[in-house]
C-alpha cells in the first residue's frame, strides 16, 4: 500500500520520461498498466526480472496500436483509469485514435501526454534527444568548467528531472483536481519547459547579480569556488568538497592544514583560482582511504559531513555512499533491485502511515485556521463547511 493506492495508471510505453514517471507512480502504489508494442512482447523466466528497474512495479500487456482493434483495446483500459501517459510527438497519438480530446470524451478524469518541445511553436513536430532539450532551455551552458565546452549532465535534467518528475508531479495534481471537480485535463509536461523550470534559481541569482551566465565555470555552484568541487587524490580516486557555510569551511581549512595560512576571503572570487591550485595540491598528497575510514589515526578528515565533504562514490559504491545502508533498511528498500545499485521506491517517507489525531483538536485547528485566513485577506472569504 501506498499513497497512491487506487489510482490507476495506463502508460503507452515509451523512453524515458514515460517509463520514470509510471515507475514513479507504481513505487508509489499506483496500479500502473503499461501498454507494449505488441512486437516488441517477448516471454520470459518469472524467476529472473528484466533487467530495466524502469519497467517495475507494474503489468504490461501488448497491443497493436496501428489497428482500430488494439485502439479500442486501449481506449477500453483507458475508460478505467485515472491516468493516461503517452510520449509520442505531437499529433502522433491523435492520428492513431486516442488523443486527448478522445480520452477526455471517457469517463477517465485525467491524460497527459508528454514530449521534448511542447505541443505548439516552431519546434513542436521536430524529434530530439536531452541534450537538445536541455540545450533549449538554457540549462545546457551552464554544464561546462571554465574556457571549456559543456558537457551533458548524461540524460538526469531533461529526460527525468525536467520530464518525467515534471510528468508524475502534473498527472498527479490533474488526478487530485479530476477527483474534486470530475473534469479532465491535459497536462503537457515538454522537456524543455521542465529544464527551463529547474534552473529557476540561477536565473534568480543571475537577476541578483550573483551569477555570470557568459561565464559559466567560474560561479559558487558550477565548480568555480574552490570550495565546491572535485579533487583528485593521490590514490587516483576523486572527493568531493561542498563546504559554502562559514563554519563549514573553517573547519575544512583546519582539516587540510590552512587553518593558520594567510588566504584570501572565502568569498573573493579573484582569490578562487589561486586557492583552488592549493586544495589540489593537498588532496593529491593524500589517499581518498583517509576520508574514508574512520579507523585509521593519519585520516585528514573525521568521519562525518560537518565540513562538507563526501567521497565521490562510483555507480557500483553509490548505494553505499550516496543513500546509506541505515536509511535502506529504514526504508524498506533493496541496495540492489534488478541489479540497480541503490534503487528503490523514494521518497521512503510517504509510505508510512500516518500518525492518527484527534479529530477534536484537528476541527478546532481548522477553525482557528480558517479564521486567521479570513482576516489574512481581508475577511473577504466566505467558509463553507466541507
Amino acid at each position: 500500500m501506498g499513497p497512491l493506492s487506487g489510482v490507476k495508471v495506463i502508460e503507452v510505453a515509451g523512453i524515458g520520461p514515460g517509463p520514470f514517471c509510471a515507475m514513479m507512480l507504481a513505487d508509489m502504489g499506483a496500479d500502473v498498466i503499461r501498454v507494449d508494442r505488441s512486437a516488441h512482447v517477448r516471454g520470459f523466466d518469472p524467476a529472473v526480472p528484466p533487467s530495466d528497474s524502469l519497467a517495475r512495479g507494474r503489468r504490461s500487456i501488448g497491443v497493436d496500436l496501428k489497428s482500430p482493434a488494439g485502439v479500442e483495446v486501449l481506449l477500453d483500459l483507458a475508460a478505467e483509469a485515472d491516468i493516461l501517459i503517452e510520449g509520442f510527438r505531437p499529433g502522433v497519438a491523435e492520428r492513431l485514435g486516442f488523443g486527448p480530446d478522445v480520452c477526455l470524451a471517457q469517463p477517465a478524469p485525467g491524460v497527459r501526454p508528454h514530449d521534448g518541445m511542447g505541443p505548439g511553436g516552431p519546434h513542436a513536430p521536430a524529434a530530439g534527444h536531452d541534450i537538445n532539450y536541455i540545450a533549449l532551455a538554457g540549462a545546457l551552458a551552464s554544464f561546462a568548467r571554465d574556457g571549456e565546452q559543456p558537457t551533458p549532465p548524461i540524460n538526469i535534467v531533461g529526460d527525468f528531472g525536467g520530464g518525467g518528475m515534471l510528468l508524475a508531479f502534473g498527472v498527479v495534481c490533474a488526478a487530485l483536481s479530476a477527483r474534486t471537480t470530475g473534469v479532465g485535463q491535459v497536462v503537457d509536461a515538454a522537456m524543455v519547459d521542465g529544464s527551463a523550470v529547474l534552473m529557476s534559481m540561477i536565473w534568480a541569482f543571475k537577476g541578483m547579480g550573483i551569477w555570470d551566465s557568459e561565464a559559466p565555470g567560474t560561479n559558487l555552484l558550477d565548480t568555480g569556488a574552490h570550495f565546491y568541487d572535485t579533487y583528485r587524490c593521490a590514490d587516483g580516486t576523486w572527493i568531493s568538497i561542498g563546504a559554502i557555510e562559514p563554519q563549514f569551511y573553517a573547519e575544512l581549512l583546519e582539516r587540510v592544514g590552512l587553518a593558520d595560512a594567510e588566504l584570501p576571503h572565502q568569498m573573493d572570487k579573484a582569490a578562487w583560482p589561486e586557492l583552488k591550485a592549493r586544495f589540489r595540491e593537498v588532496f593529491a598528497s593524500h589517499p581518498r582511504r583517509m576520508v574514508r575510514d574512520p579507523r585509521d589515526d593519519r585520516r585528514l578528515f573525521r568521519s562525518g559531513a560537518h565540513h562538507g565533504r563526501g567521497p565521490q562514490a562510483s555507480a557500483q559504491h553509490r548505494a553505499r555512499h550516496v543513500r546509506g545502508a541505515q536509511r535502506h533498511r529504514a526504508a524498506g528498500a533493496s541496495a540492489s533491485v534488478l541489479g540497480d545499485p541503490g534503487s528503490g521506491p523514494v521518497p521512503p517517507g510517504a509510505r508510512r502511515a500516518a500518525h492518527r489525531r484527534d479529530p477534536r483538536r484537528v476541527a478546532r485547528a481548522g477553525r482557528r485556521s480558517r479564521a486567521a485566513a479570513a482576516r489574512g485577506w481581508g475577511g473577504g472569504l466566505t467558509w463553507r463547511p466541507s
